[in-house]
């Protein structure tokens, strides 16, 4: 009899535990962790001219820091490597081309995080992006062509402000993370460029581990 009565003082003990690990709020932790994952991004023209693409896939993957003030509020700052662009066709001489065009770049977005609960953070803030090159792949008729562009001499903006928003679902120790963003400046340094005028816009999605 004793020993059953132990057996289930132990059972209930390690039960409740379990509980009280399992419900542990870690809302007022500071982490880090790192990510990767996808952009799905395109343009819109900054000007309202007739300026028509389709959008492309890219990489996105890199670290971020979550620093709480509190357990509701925090602020979220990444840094990412990041690819964007677009895809587009037309006709040059009366052939029909096609080009993606992909852009990378190092996004720096400072989020502000609200924690309603401990498994959903709700983020949005501003993110600082360099452009660090574009690659433009030309397709058409019998000529292939691939143009790499550091921007040495060019006019076009490698310093750009956007906004971007989402929310992480945070299990244990692993994130899924979604984002959409849409940049506030155009990619036209002076007002001279001959590429289109634009402004990026992409969706995100990423899977990261909070160490």
């Amino acid at each position: 009899m004793k020993k059953a009565i132990l057996m289930i003082v132990l059972v209930a003990f390690a039960t409740t535990s379990l509980q009280a690990q399992t419900t542990t709020d870690n809302r007022g932790k500071f982490t880090f962790g790192l990510k990767a994952g996808s952009n799905f991004s395109n343009v819109y023209d900054s000007e309202g001219e007739d300026f028509v693409a389709d959008g492309k896939f890219g990489l996105a993957a890199g670290a971020f820091v979550v620093i709480p003030l509190g357990k509701v509020f925090g602020i979220q700052p990444e840094v990412l490597y990041s690819q964007k662009g677009f895809k587009s066709t037309g006709t040059f001489l009366g052939q029909r081309y096609e080009m993606t065009r992909t852009t990378d770049y190092i996004d720096v977005p400072i989020l502000l995080s609200i924690k309603p609960v401990e498994y959903v953070s709700i983020l949005f803030g501003p993110q600082f992006s360099y452009l660090l090159k574009q690659t433009d792949d030309f397709t058409g008729g019998t000529l292939t062509a691939t143009q790499q562009d550091e921007f040495d001499n060019s006019n076009l903006r490698k310093n750009i402000l956007a906004l971007t928003g989402g929310a992480d679902f945070n299990i244990n120790h692993f994130v899924i993370g979604v984002r959409a963003g849409w940049d506030v400046k155009d990619n036209d340094g002076d007002g001279n460029a001959t590429t289109p005028r634009y402004k990026n816009m992409w969706y995100q999605g990423t899977l990261g581990y909070k160490f």
